[in-house]
């Protein structure tokens, strides 16, 4: 199987990478910008982006992972522009291409965000869709008009909603939470009993490779994690222990967070820490007999392990 890979420098991009070509696919790599030997650079994504030069190698399937995600430094109205033109635009374009030069099954990376965020019971695959912000919006578009290209094209669909991926090379909100937990600063998260969904970046390569070529995914859309779900101090004393560190946590009322949360302008990330938000990932598995290979724990311990490497060559060079 020849496998197109956007975003092939990614987080996602680089294990599937890895993983796929020790199942045995020949890779087509993409990436952004200035690339390394056997990656073809393919510039800002929008609608207007040629992907000739990737597609002539003739893939079977594409596997789009190549999104835009907020700046830290980036306006919310420039952010907005971006999402759409990367996200929506982006992967409609590509797709059209797709179809047109006769790849097979195009699966494409969204996100449970589509669903909406904070809600006690688990989402589903098949829950009316509430995107909440510019981010969730794009991806959600994107998913309506990569049906329609489907219905007109014949080229199948295949369409990964994700909660939170974390792994080796994993950056802002889990990096932060890994660096605070080292540093052994009390958190005050002990009185929180919500529940998450997370999902190992292996455990979605996993995913993805069945995704690939099993028939009954033709179409379809599916919720996926690793089947693990932790409430958020349940997850830093899981962090804790893969680091070797105490988890030192401060049970702080959580309408004491919510009250400064609003103060401060950081609504949003409060309540990611405090609501709940799981998903049903029985279909994925029971139509496709998959199963995530790895534990929460073996995520967490391979992530503690690359965290020390950089943590350490960090050292080293300074």
């Amino acid at each position: 199987m020849k496998v197109l890979i956007t975003g092939a420098n990614g987080l996602i991009g680089r294990s599937l990478c890895t993983g796929l070509e020790e199942s045995g696919c020949s890779l087509i790599r993409t990436v952004r910008h200035a690339c390394t030997h056997g990656k073809y650079a393919v510039g800002h994504i929008d609608g207007g982006t040629d992907w000739g030069k990737p597609l002539s190698e003739a893939p079977n399937v594409v596997v789009h992972l190549a999104a835009h995600v907020h700046g830290m430094q980036e306006a919310e109205d420039d952010a907005a522009v971006l999402y759409r033109q990367v996200n929506t635009e982006g992967t409609l374009n590509l797709a059209r291409q797709c179809a047109a030069g006769g790849v097979r099954r195009f699966v494409f990376l969204s996100t449970v965000k589509v669903l909406g965020e904070g809600r006690e019971e688990p989402y589903h695959a098949n829950d009316p869709a509430i995107p909440i912000g510019p981010y969730a919006i794009s991806k959600w578009e994107a998913e309506q008009g990569l049906q329609e290209i489907a219905e007109h094209t014949g080229m199948e669909v295949v369409i990964l909603r994700p909660p939170l991926v974390y792994g080796p090379g994993a950056r802002a909100n889990f990096l932060r939470m890994m660096r605070t937990i080292d540093k052994g600063i009390p958190l005050p998260f002990g009185a929180i009993q919500n529940r998450r969904s997370l999902l190992y970046v292996d455990n979605l390569v996993d995913a993805i490779r069945v995704c690939l070529n099993h028939p009954a995914a033709t179409g379809k859309t599916y919720l996926v994690s690793d089947v693990d779900d932790v409430s958020t101090p349940e997850l830093i004393r899981r962090m804790a222990s893969a680091l070797g560190r105490p988890a030192r946590l401060l049970p702080v009322p959580c309408r004491w967070m919510r009250f400064v949360g609003q103060l401060l302008g950081k609504q949003a990330v409060v309540n990611r820490l405090l609501d709940s938000l799981t998903v049903d990932s029985q279909p994925i598995r029971e139509e496709l007999n998959w199963s995530p290979p790895y534990s929460m724990q073996t995520g967490l311990v391979a992530t503690a392990e690359w965290y020390r490497k950089v943590k350490a060559d960090h050292a080293t060079r300074t």
